[in-house]
């Protein structure tokens, strides 16, 4: 990470502390709190309801299917003999006993035959004997399905509830980052791509959503089932358990070996879907560019190149898990056979039921889906933490209301703390510049010890060659930057003891490439939360000089505007920009050479236009073209960031020194 201001290099992050980042999470998580409590519930209930089937079928086929008696007739007591025991007070079953004397032992109202005998009965006697039996399978496959159905309808409200907390931790944490970034600076937002930012409040937010609504499941459900499945098998039988938790220990290295992988995987993985959103989003924006000078090719070629390095980065990714998922399938095979072959033993020394041997495979079938599910959730985990590391390093960045400049000692306070302790602006009175150094990049400075005073009904002009920072004096003003040193001071206010909003309410520009949103033109024009009537918006409307052109437009001020507005003139946005302007009504007019890609024409409407907006106004005119310059009250001349001519047009000229001779290269 470098240490620039609002810059962040993909490439290279520190080392991950996913509790550090969970902890910054749960905020956002705390006003679900219910939510979350609600589902462990339901993931307990479930976990009890998957325990018990196994054990269902264990009591089918010990009790029911392949029954086990120990009774006084068996004279070998260290061994179990399976019988099937005959109620003789039912007459059916007693006329069975007694078609077959030698097959039976009698003890008082029950007889008993041993399993295998009931080969030697027919099918019809066999069937009377086990009606019992018969029954009591009906009765195991009933509650059977009922614990399938139970189970299923608290998923569907698990999975519900997950959701519904889910989609709203994703909605709060979504407006959370879109209204942290409105506030950045606007070195963020040169630093840092458009697809960047795209990514993180959209692909990254989604990711998110999977965390809050897939690891919860993890952390509960899956542990819940993994330790109840561990404590059933140590009661069915300790030393079959001992077996199959030997291989344990190969489990936890294979997933320790899994994650420390993963990170990194899906850390690039972010990072290429980044990179193919910022290269999408520069190809839509200069696509007039690429077409005129025929860089399709040029750009096809670059974009294969950013999607070959995602299939490649995805591709990683499957390799992981092509290597995990069968590591724990085999393992599982393993201790399944392991099973099989110990328990399969156990049985045929009679020191195991066939139901316990059933109940245990099935629970260790059961054991080896949690990890199996872990490792998928940890899938999920890994993707969520790269997007949450990039998505804090946005929220990381300061906004401007709670930035100081170090020279600038202030203590850091939150936004409503700052807008409470600010000194009141009220009307705007003067703006002035202290010795004021402005440096974008350490060491380079665009503007060097800037001193000036603007007073109310003053206007001022700006002139000099291109870079010689006239731009960057708005961008002060604005406080869209704040300086390297010196003071910007507002009605005598240092402007860092003021919020940039209170700030820029106080001023309107006219910006030399005015931006136009595609919403309709009133809502461009003018503020929602202001009721404007007829008569002030028609006033507006012919100060601007584009009442002609919105009667022209389809539905009037009503007509939506495509992006950019784009089928609109230049000069026609220009036009819109001014009476954007004028409808602000502000204490301050910054005027960034609003004639520069106008016609002579259209340069005539705007320049009178621009006169209705200075009008009795404070005014700051940044002059590309000298002839702007020449009503001004002062002129600023600027060269290579430091003023070094100002004075009226007349005094300038009488000066015959910078400003001058730019006059004479302009005529």
């Amino acid at each position: 990470m470098r240490g620039d201001f609002g810059y962040f290099e993909e490439e290279h992050l520190g080392k991950p502390y996913d509790l550090k980042l969970l902890k910054r999470l749960y905020p956002f998580a705390r006003p679900y709190a219910k939510l979350f409590g609600g589902v462990i519930l339901l993931v307990v209930l479930i976990t009890l309801l998957e325990l018990a089937r196994p054990m269902v079928i264990r009591h089918a086929v010990d009790t029911y299917i392949v029954p086990v008696h120990q009774s006084d007739l068996v004279r070998d007591n260290s061994q179990k003999t399976r019988y099937v025991a005959v109620d003789l007070s039912q007459d059916a079953a007693a006329a069975v006993v007694a078609r077959y004397p030698n097959l039976f032992s009698i003890d008082g109202q029950t007889g008993y035959i041993r399993y295998e005998d009931l080969a030697q009965l027919t099918p019809g006697d066999n069937k009377t004997l086990r009606s019992n039996d018969l029954a009591g399978v009906v009765r195991m496959a009933l509650l059977f399905i009922i614990l399938i159905l139970s189970g299923f309808a608290l998923n569907f409200w698990q999975v519900m509830i997950l959701e519904v907390a889910g989609q709203r931790i994703m909605h709060d944490l979504r407006i959370t980052l879109y209204r942290h970034i409105q506030r950045l600076s606007i070195t963020f937002f040169t630093r840092n791509p458009v697809g960047r930012l795209v990514t993180r409040v959209t692909n990254d937010i989604q990711n998110m959503n999977e965390l809050f609504t897939s690891i919860i499941t993890v952390l509960f459900k899956d542990i819940f089932i993994f330790i109840g499945i561990a404590v059933v098998l140590l009661g069915i039988n300790t030393q079959l358990a001992l077996v199959s938790f030997t291989v344990l220990p190969l489990v936890v290295a294979a997933s320790m070996l899994f994650a420390g992988r993963a990170r990194d995987v899906f850390r690039n993985l972010r990072i290429k879907i980044a990179e193919i959103n910022t290269r999408f989003a520069e190809t839509i924006a200069g696509i007039r560019v690429i077409q005129l000078f025929g860089k399709q090719t040029h750009n096809l070629n670059e974009f294969r190149r950013l999607n070959h390095a995602n299939y490649l980065a995805g591709m990683q990714q499957i390799h992981i898990f092509a290597i995990f998922m069968p590591i724990i399938e085999l393992l599982s095979a393993a201790t399944v056979a392991a099973v099989i072959w110990y328990g399969g033993r156990e049985i045929l020394a009679e020191h195991l039921s066939l139901g316990d041997l059933v109940a245990f495979i099935s629970y260790m079938r059961m054991f080896f889906r949690p990890i199996r599910d872990i490792a998928e959730k940890y899938n999920i985990m890994q993707n969520a933490m790269a997007s949450a590391e990039r998505i804090f390093q946005i929220l990381d960045n300061p906004d401007l209301e709670n930035t100081a400049h170090p020279l600038h000692a202030k203590t850091t306070k939150t936004m409503s703390e700052a807008d409470n302790s600010a000194p009141s602006l009220g009307r705007l009175e003067s703006i002035e510049f202290d010795q004021v150094d402005l440096e974008y990049i350490t060491g380079e400075a665009v503007l060097k010890n800037i001193s000036f005073r603007l007073k109310v009904g003053e206007t001022i002009a700006v002139v000099g060659p291109t870079g010689s920072g006239k731009t960057s004096l708005i961008n002060l003003i604005a406080r869209f930057y704040t300086p390297t040193a010196g003071q910007v001071r507002i009605n005598g206010i240092d402007s860092r003891d003021l919020p940039p909003q209170t700030i820029r309410s106080k001023l309107a520009l006219v910006a030399q490439d005015p931006f136009l949103f595609s919403e309709t033109v009133r809502d461009n024009l003018f503020d929602p939360g202001i009721n404007f009537t007829p008569e002030q918006i028609r006033q507006v409307l012919e100060l601007a000089n584009c009442a002609p052109l919105i009667e022209k437009l389809p539905q009037g001020l009503d007509t939506h505007l495509s992006e950019g507005a784009t089928s609109l003139s230049s000069g026609e946005r220009q036009l819109l920009s001014i009476a954007r302007a004028l409808a602000r009504d502000a204490d301050l007019t910054i005027l960034d050479e609003a004639t520069s890609y106008v016609d002579s024409q259209t340069e005539t409407k705007i320049q009178q236009a621009l006169h209705n907006v200075m009008r009795f106004r404070t005014s700051i005119v940044i002059a590309h073209r000298l002839s702007t310059a020449r009503n001004a009250d002062r002129i600023l001349v600027l060269n290579h960031g430091r003023i070094i001519e100002s004075g009226s047009h007349t005094e300038l000229l009488q000066q015959k020194g910078f400003y001058y001779r730019l006059n004479q290269v302009a005529a």
